[in-house]
C-alpha cells in the first residue's frame, strides 16, 4: 500500500517547470525520452515544448477526447512504445488535458511494470485536478476510470500560457474543479468565484496555484483516498453518472467533464440541503447556472443515471455514498442518500 510520500510529486510553474524539467532530465540516465500528444496539444502546445526543451525526444500522437480513453487506445501505445524500444529507464512526458494525462500515466505504470512519467498539463481541468495527486485510468465498459491505479508522476508542470489555445467552452469546463475547491475548503477560492464575470472568464493565475497545492496538500494527507481525499469527489458521483449517460446516447447534447459536475454540484448542494440542513443551496445554484447551460432531463434519463450511480467507485456493499456539504468549506464523507431524494434534488435543478 502506497504511503503519502509516495504519491506527492513536485509542481513547478511557468518558465521555473521547464527549467527544473531540464535540469531533472539532464541528471537522470534515461534511455529514451517520449513525449504523449493528441491533435490538439500538437498543434498548440508541442512547439512551445520544443523549444523548452533541451534534449531530443520522440513525439507519439493519439486521438484527442474522452472517447478514445479505453484499452483499445492503451495497447496502441503499449505496441508504440515497445516498437521504439522503450524500456524501464525510458521516461514519457504527458502533454495535454486529464485524458493525456490519467491514460499516459496508466500505460506508463503498466509498461514493462513501470516506466517513470511526467505530467505537463494544457488544460484548465488538467492544471488543478486531473495531472495531480497520483490518479491513473482510463473509461471501460462505457464507465469513467473504471481500471486504473495510483502512480507518482516525477514532477507537473504548470505552464498558464497554454490556457490561451483553449477553447472558452473547454477553460468553463475547468472552471468546475475550482468551483469544487472553493465550496469544499475554508479559502478565498469561492470568494473569487462570486465575483467572476461569467461573460468573459479568465482565469487567475493565484487561483490556478491555490487550487492545485489544495489538492496537492489533501492528497499527501491521504493518498489513496481512505478518508479526505474523498471530499475531492464533492458533485463528481452524479456528475461521472451524468456524464457517462450523455456521452452513451448519440442524440444526446455531449457533455464535458466539467458541465457534468457542475450539474452534479448543484444536486450535491441539494441532496446537502435536504440531509445536512446545507443553508444556501439556492445562492450556489445560481452562480453556477450562470457560468454553465442549463441541460434537459426527461423521464427516460434518470432510470440509466441512476443504474449508472451503482457502478460509482466509492459504493460500498451496494450503497450510494456522497460528499455533501454542512456548510461551504464543511464536507461530510460518505453520506447515503435515497433515490427519492436524488428525485428531489433533480426537480431543484429544474426548477432553476
Amino acid at each position: 500500500m502506497s504511503n503519502s510520500t509516495e504519491i506527492s510529486t513536485p509542481i513547478f510553474y511557468k518558465n521555473d517547470g521547464f527549467n527544473q524539467l531540464n535540469k531533472f532530465l539532464k541528471k537522470t540516465n534515461y534511455s529514451s525520452l517520449f513525449v504523449l500528444i493528441d491533435e490538439n496539444t500538437q498543434l498548440f502546445c508541442l512547439p512551445t515544448l520544443k523549444k523548452q526543451l533541451v534534449l531530443p525526444f520522440t513525439f507519439i500522437p493519439i486521438r484527442a477526447g474522452e472517447k478514445h480513453k479505453n484499452l483499445k487506445t492503451c495497447q496502441i501505445l503499449w505496441d508504440e512504445l515497445a516498437r521504439l524500444g522503450a524500456d524501464r529507464n525510458s521516461i514519457l512526458i504527458n502533454l495535454g488535458g486529464g485524458v493525456i494525462t490519467d491514460m499516459g500515466g496508466f500505460v506508463a505504470a503498466t509498461f514493462k511494470r513501470g516506466m517513470r512519467f511526467i505530467n505537463i498539463p494544457t488544460t484548465l481541468l488538467g492544471m488543478v485536478d486531473a495531472a495531480i495527486g497520483g490518479k491513473t485510468g482510463i473509461d471501460f465498459q462505457h464507465l469513467k476510470n473504471q481500471i486504473g491505479l495510483f502512480a507518482k508522476a516525477e514532477m507537473t508542470l504548470i505552464y498558464p500560457n497554454f490556457l490561451d489555445t483553449l477553447a472558452p467552452r473547454e477553460l468553463h469546463s475547468g472552471l468546475a474543479e475550482v468551483i469544487k475547491y472553493g465550496l469544499i475548503d475554508t479559502n478565498t477560492i469561492w470568494e473569487y468565484i462570486k465575483s467572476l464575470d461569467t461573460n468573459s472568464i479568465s482565469i487567475d493565475e493565484n487561483i490556478i496555484k491555490k487550487s492545485a497545492q489544495l489538492k496537492e496538500q489533501i492528497v499527501k494527507q491521504d493518498p489513496t483516498e481512505k478518508g479526505i481525499r474523498k471530499t475531492l469527489n464533492f458533485g463528481h458521483t452524479l456528475g461521472h453518472a451524468i456524464e457517462t449517460h450523455f456521452m452513451s446516447k448519440p442524440k444526446k447534447q455531449q457533455l464535458l467533464h466539467g458541465e457534468a459536475v457542475a450539474i452534479g454540484m448543484i444536486l450535491a448542494v441539494s441532496l446537502s440541503s435536504q440531509t445536512q440542513g446545507f443553508p444556501t443551496a439556492n445562492e450556489i445554484a445560481k452562480i453556477i447556472t450562470s457560468i454553465y447551460p442549463k441541460v434537459t432531463f426527461t423521464t427516460e434519463d434518470y432510470p440509466i443515471i441512476f443504474d449508472l450511480l451503482k457502478h460509482d467507485k466509492k459504493n460500498v456493499n451496494g450503497q450510494l455514498n456522497f460528499v455533501l456539504l454542512q456548510a461551504i468549506g464543511k464536507p461530510v464523507i460518505n453520506c447515503q442518500v435515497t433515490e427519492n431524494e436524488i428525485m428531489k434534488a433533480f426537480t431543484f435543478y429544474n426548477s432553476l
